[in-house]
């Protein structure tokens, strides 16, 4: 099921942004430490303005985020709320302006512009989930967007290990080893089955479903938040077939 990045990223934004509308933004964000809610928005809303400026600037070296024009939200929560929303629209009009496939400035190397909405849209969707728990509030999303968010982050993962070379005592998954992640959630599919496995050389995904070393099943939301670590398995109600272990060691060698 393909997900619309830009409207989505509209969607999620305004979401974020109604959560805070009426919150108190001292309160601390649990899954974010050292944060409060005004800090959650404010790093929200500086990363878009500042993958905007990328864009538009074509650059393919690295911008200080702390010298974007307009990084920090204007005094009046109607007002800041709509700083907020306005960065989402300076990114979608700054890859319209630049072109979509214009290649630019990532953290994993030259990507073309359009790859920062989708990053962006999981950036926003996963700390709305901070916001909702800071606040004990509910955190709905829609079944493909969350498996798409699990997608975004294994692709993330995949690279890393990539990169750090021969296997060592830090892989998240040894030679041989592997995950499977199944989301529950009717009408997913293939989007919504990820077997990972562990090689000499990395890590390798694909959506097909498979007996592994260790499998976890359940809704696509709640398998979402245990892997980016805004809830434990067990406090989803996650099941958990297999060694254990491997999903532990998974979640402490796969931070960023």
């Amino acid at each position: 099921m393909d997900v619309d990045n830009a409207t989505a990223l509209i969607a999620e934004n305004a979401a974020f942004g109604e959560l805070l509308r009426d919150a108190d933004l001292a309160v601390p964000v649990p899954t974010c430490p050292g944060w409060s809610l005004e800090q959650l928005m404010r790093h929200v809303g500086r990363g878009d303005r500042w993958c905007a400026q990328i864009i538009a600037e074509k650059s393919t070296d690295f911008i200080d985020p702390r010298t974007v024009e307009g990084g920090k939200p204007p005094p009046g929560r109607d007002e800041s709320i709509a700083w907020l929303h306005a960065g989402v629209q300076k990114l979608l009009d700054a890859a319209k302006q630049s072109g979509a496939q214009t290649p630019v400035w990532t953290f994993l190397g030259p990507r073309p512009a359009q790859w920062w909405i989708r990053r962006r849209l999981h950036e926003v969707a996963v700390h709305r989930a901070d916001a909702a728990l800071a606040l004990g509030a509910d955190f709905d999303i829609v079944p493909a967007l969350a498996a798409d968010g699990i997608t975004e982050w294994l692709e993330r993962v995949v690279i890393q290990a990539d990169e750090e070379g021969p296997a060592g005592g830090d892989r998240p998954l040894g030679d041989g080893q592997s995950l499977h992640l199944h989301a529950t959630d009717p009408g997913l599919g293939a989007a919504g089955e990820w077997t990972i496995l562990g090689r000499p050389d990395g890590i390798a995904v694909d959506h097909e479903h498979g007996k592994a070393t260790t499998a976890l099943r359940g809704p696509a939301r709640d398998l979402l938040l245990a892997t980016v670590r805004r809830c434990t398995a067990a406090e989803l109600g996650l099941e958990i077939l297999g060694d254990p272990a491997v999903w532990d060691t998974w979640l402490a060698r796969t931070p960023f």
